[in-house]
């Protein structure tokens, strides 16, 4: 099939400037530019079909033009109009000047756009903003395709290869709602917080699952294991039943703190109103402890107060102590950083001023892609390691020499 006729230059530049001294405008649908836009483009798009046909014609099967498809876009600077572009036969041409299903072409708008849904506004508010700021209508389901144009960038990110030792590492949940054939369905967000070699934070997971489970967590860490994490040194973790047996599982040499704020939760469901207050004033003596000793002592004297009155309250603390105690191994600046999860509990916080807006999502994909772009946006703070990091690796290097020194010596730097 030939090509359309070549773009007449000097007709077009004289009829551009007879329509400018007539008044015309330079920009919108009827604007002096939007001819030569459109030739632009429609141009691009033959390169880019010449370059794909060219690499298939020494294969079997060599493929070829296969007539012409038109679609209306808009652009901010053109308004709207026509282009036309050729199809091949074998349909495995992807143009990206103008992508098959793009109808708009600005990467200004588009990347407002993209930043207004990562600061979890509505679909309808980002209408009425387009129409207020471009004079362009555009629908729920064209805003929808335009943050769709993050995915592959996510789905790289969400596979990336990680670092093969961790410092420490913290896994928790959130839930969401999310409509699915017909109804409202949950959903489990796993999400795994890591510090690197450097103490800086970094979002090295995010899953998806029905319900929160210790059995979905095991193919999370087995997934982390096989895209490089060799070993973690602390898992920081909520008191989830079988949690700790998952990450023995895939990482045996890995230590294990439940997050004592959680516990303490935990033991209150048992509490009616009237003693809450002095059953945590009598706990606090149990996790604020010099060491493990003194704390297990206090536990044993929360024991003989609370414990005919309040038996699961305490069973739970007796249960659950060796994983409780973890923290008690190492000194007050490293305590204050593995005995909760408030790290990512705090990054859940900013991930959830996003999608508070939403009361359910439109589908798994949606939920995912509007998690990672509030990640994308706040974790840009994250530039700095956490407080003394340089102390912090001097004592983990004394407790786990062997193991920080299979990957090297990065553990003497940082902070």
């Amino acid at each position: 099939m030939k090509n359309k006729e070549p773009f007449d230059f000097e007709r077009f530049k004289n009829e551009a400037m007879e329509g400018l001294y007539q008044g015309k405008k330079m920009g919108g649908t009827d604007g002096v530019f939007a001819p030569m836009l459109k030739h632009l483009l429609e141009s691009m798009l033959e390169g880019e079909l010449d370059n794909h046909l060219q690499e298939s014609k020494a294969t079997d099967d060599p493929n070829r033009r296969n007539g012409r498809t038109k679609k209306n876009v808009r652009s901010l600077q053109s308004g709207e109009f026509e282009l036309e572009s050729t199809r091949d036969r074998n349909g495995t041409f992807e143009p990206k000047i103008v992508a098959k299903r793009q109808l708009i072409i600005t990467e200004e708008l588009e990347d407002n756009v993209i930043a207004m849904y990562a600061r979890g506004m509505s679909t309808r508010n980002i209408s009425d903003y387009v129409k207020e700021m471009y004079a362009m209508d555009i629908s729920a389901t064209e805003i929808s395709n335009i943050t769709d144009r993050i995915i592959p960038a996510m789905n790289e990110w969400r596979n990336r290869p990680l670092e093969a030792v961790y410092p420490f590492v913290f896994l928790d949940c959130m839930h969401y709602k999310v409509r699915e054939s017909g109804g409202v369905e949950s959903r489990a967000v796993y999400n795994i917080l890591g510090v690197n070699r450097d103490g800086r934070k970094d979002l090295i997971g995010v899953y998806l699952s029905e319900n929160e489970g210790a059995k979905f967590w095991l193919s999370v860490l087995t997934d982390l294991k096989q895209r490089g994490v060799d070993d973690i040194l602390v898992a920081c973790i909520d008191g989830l039943k079988g949690f700790p047996e998952a990450i023995a599982t895939v990482f045996p040499k890995t230590q294990v703190q439940l997050c004592i704020v959680h516990q303490i939760r935990t033991s209150l469901r048992y509490v009616p109103e009237k003693d809450k207050k002095a059953v945590v004033a009598d706990l606090k003596p149990v996790y604020k402890a010099v060491n493990q000793e003194q704390g297990y002592e206090k536990l044993l004297e929360f024991e003989d107060k609370w414990g005919k009155k309040y038996p699961l309250s305490v069973k739970s603390w007796l249960d659950n102590w060796t994983n409780l105690s973890t923290y008690f191994e190492y000194s007050a600046e490293i305590r204050k950083v593995i005995y909760t999860t408030n790290a990512i509990e705090g990054m859940h916080r900013q991930i959830r001023k996003i999608t508070k807006t939403k009361g359910a999502f439109t589908s798994d994909q949606s939920l995912l892609k509007l998690v990672y772009l509030a990640y994308r946006d706040f974790s840009k703070k994250w530039t700095m390691p956490m407080w003394n990091w340089g102390l912090t690796m001097s004592q983990l290097h004394i407790k786990f020499g062997d193991r920080l020194k299979a990957f090297g010596d990065f553990f003497l730097g940082g902070g």
